[in-house]
C-alpha cells in the first residue's frame, strides 16, 4: 500500500512512514493510491469490534506491521474502551440512532484513533530505536486523547497546543493534570486555527522538523482516519447493511472523511451529512462553492470552532480527480483568505456530502428536546449533529448521528440547557482535585520551537 501527498511533491511512502510523518513534506496530506474493498461485509454483524477493526485496517497497513503486531495493538487499544460493544448504537427515535463514541478514557471519539496509533507508534519506535517529538493542535478533544494515549510511552515527547480560554474546563484539565514527564500542555494565545497554523509552520521548517524528529497526531495523520473508518462499518453491520445516512458533527473534517472512506470500501452509506455550528465555513462552501475564512466565533461546542478544516483538503483532492497541482494552488489561495471550488469539483463534493448548520439557541433547544423525549443528555456537539440530522431525515432511511463526546465534558452548556451538571465517570472523578501543569505560550513559531527544544528529552 503506497501513500501519496495531496500536493504531489512529497515522497511516496508506506503506511508506517506516512503515520510517523503526519504532514507531507510539501505541506500536503497523505492518501492511499487506491482504497481497498472490504470483503465479507455481510458477515461482520456480531463480530467483536476488535475483529472488525483488524479486517478494516489490515489492507491499509501493507507490510508495515505483521498480523500479530496489528492484532496486539488493536486489543491493547480497545481494552480501554469501557463499553462491551465499544461503539454502541442507541435508538433516539424510530429510524434515528445515536452512535455513542464517548466510552473511551477521555470520553470522546478521538480515543478510538489515538489509543490505536499510540500502540502502533510504540511498536514502530521500539523496532527502529528512533526517538520522536509529537506536536499537536487541539480544539479540545484531540489533545486530551493524545496526552492520555502517549503519556509514559518510551521514545516519545508530546507537546499539545490548545487555544487559551477556548476549551471547556474538563477538556483543559484532561490535558493539564497528567504528570507524566513526556507530555506537555501548551496554552496558546489565539484560537484553534492559530494553533493549527503554528503546527503546520513547525512541519514546514524542515531543519527543525528533522532535528527533533517531528511527528503529528492531528487528523492530518492518515492513521487517525483509518481507525475512524471502523465504527462506520460496525454501525452499518448492526443495521443489517441497509443504505443508511450518517450525520457527523464536523470541525476539522477528519471524522466525516473517514465515513467517505468507509463508503469507498463498500459500506452502504447513502448520505454523509456535515453538521456545523455557527462556525459554518464547510456548510457555506458546500452550499455556494466559496471557501472563505471568517472570524472564529466562540461557541458552546468548541471542538467545532474552526474556520480552516484541514482534512477538507483530502476531499478536495478526490473531487478534483487527484489533480495535485490544482490542490496546491487552492491551498496557496487559502493563505490569502479563501478560494472558489470549480463547478465540476463542487458537483463531485455534493455527490459525497450534504450539510446543515445550527446556532447556539438551536443547540440548547435540541439538548432540551432530546432530554424531554428520551431522557438522554447530549453534549453540545452531538446536539448539533442531531439537530442537523432531523433537518435531513427521510422516511424509510435509517439515520445515524455520531455522538462525539460525553456530556460531562461540557457541563456548563448542559446545565444551561436542562439545569443538570452531568457527573464525570468514576475513573475521572478526581479530575478537579489534581494540580495542573501548563505553559502559556505566545502565538509565534520561533517561540514554540525554542520551548520544544528546551523541554524535549534528548
Amino acid at each position: 500500500m503506497r501513500y501519496v501527498s495531496t500536493r504531489g511533491k512529497a515522497p511516496v511512502l508506506d503506511f508506517e512512514q506516512a503515520m510517523l510523518s503526519g504532514l507531507a513534506r510539501d505541506g500536503g496530506l497523505y492518501l492511499p493510491e487506491t482504497v481497498p474493498a472490504l470483503s465479507g461485509l455481510n458477515d461482520l454483524d456480531g463480530l467483536p469490534y476488535e475483529e472488525v477493526a483488524f479486517r478494516v485496517i489490515r489492507p491499509f497497513t501493507g507490510d508495515s506491521f505483521t498480523d500479530v503486531e496489528l492484532r496486539g495493538a488493536i486489543e491493547r487499544a480497545y481494552a480501554r474502551i469501557e463499553h462491551a460493544a465499544k461503539a454502541p448504537l442507541h435508538q433516539l427515535a424510530p429510524g434515528h440512532h445515536l452512535l455513542e463514541l464517548f466510552h473511551g478514557p477521555t470520553l470522546a471519539f478521538k480515543d478510538f484513533a489515538m489509543q490505536l496509533i499510540a500502540q502502533l507508534f510504540e511498536i514502530a519506535l521500539k523496532r527502529s530505536g528512533q526517538r520522536i517529538t509529537i506536536v499537536g493542535a487541539t480544539s479540545g478533544d484531540t489533545g486530551s486523547a493524545a496526552i492520555e494515549a502517549f503519556r509514559g510511552i518510551d521514545n516519545v515527547d508530546v507537546f499539545i497546543m490548545f487555544p487559551h480560554g477556548r476549551v471547556s474546563e474538563v477538556q483543559r484539565r484532561q490535558m493539564t493534570t497528567p504528570d507524566a514527564a513526556n507530555v506537555h500542555a501548551l496554552a496558546l494565545d489565539g484560537h484553534f486555527d492559530d494553533c493549527q497554523a503554528r503546527l503546520k509552520d513547525l512541519f514546514n521548517d524542515h531543519d527543525f522538523r528533522d532535528g527533533v524528529g517531528l511527528a503529528g497526531i492531528n487528523s492530518i495523520n492518515w492513521a487517525r482516519v483509518v481507525a475512524q473508518i471502523v465504527y462506520y462499518v460496525t454501525a452499518a453491520a448492526s443495521l443489517g447493511m441497509r443504505d443508511t445516512d450518517f450525520c457527523v458533527p464536523t470541525g476539522n473534517f477528519g471524522d466525516i472523511f473517514a465515513g467517505s472512506m468507509a463508503r469507498a470500501m463498500g459500506a452502504p452509506i447513502r448520505r454523509l451529512i456535515v453538521a456545523t455550528n455557527q462556525n459554518d465555513i464547510l456548510h457555506r462552501a458546500l452550499s455556494t462553492g466559496e471557501y472563505r475564512v471568517g472570524e472564529v466565533a466562540p461557541s458552546m461546542s468548541p471542538s467545532m470552532d474552526i474556520q480552516v478544516s484541514s482534512n477538507f483538503e483530502r476531499a478536495l483532492y478526490l473531487a478534483y480527480g487527484g489533480d495535485a497541482g490544482a490542490i496546491a494552488q487552492l491551498m496557496e489561495e487559502l493563505r490569502s483568505g479563501g478560494f472558489t471550488v470549480s463547478q465540476g469539483a463542487l458537483q463531485a463534493l455534493r455527490a459525497q456530502y450534504v450539510s446543515g448548520r445550527v446556532g447556539e439557541e438551536e443547540t440548547l433547544a435540541m439538548i432540551r428536546t432530546i432530554r424531554a423525549e428520551t431522557g438522554q443528555i447530549l453534549c453540545p456537539h452531538s446536539a448539533v449533529g442531531v439537530a442537523v440530522a432531523r433537518q435531513h431525515a427521510e422516511p424509510g432511511v435509517p439515520m445515524v448521528t455520531l455522538a462525539t463526546a460525553h456530556p460531562a465534558k461540557f457541563p456548563d452548556a448542559v446545565e444551561k440547557a436542562v439545569g443538570i451538571r452531568p457527573a464525570l465517570p468514576p475513573h475521572m472523578e478526581r479530575l478537579f482535585d489534581l494540580p495542573e501543569r501548563v505553559t502559556r505560550v505566545e502565538n509565534d513559531t520561533a517561540a514554540l520551537e525554542s520551548l520544544i527544544l528546551e523541554r524535549r528529552t534528548i
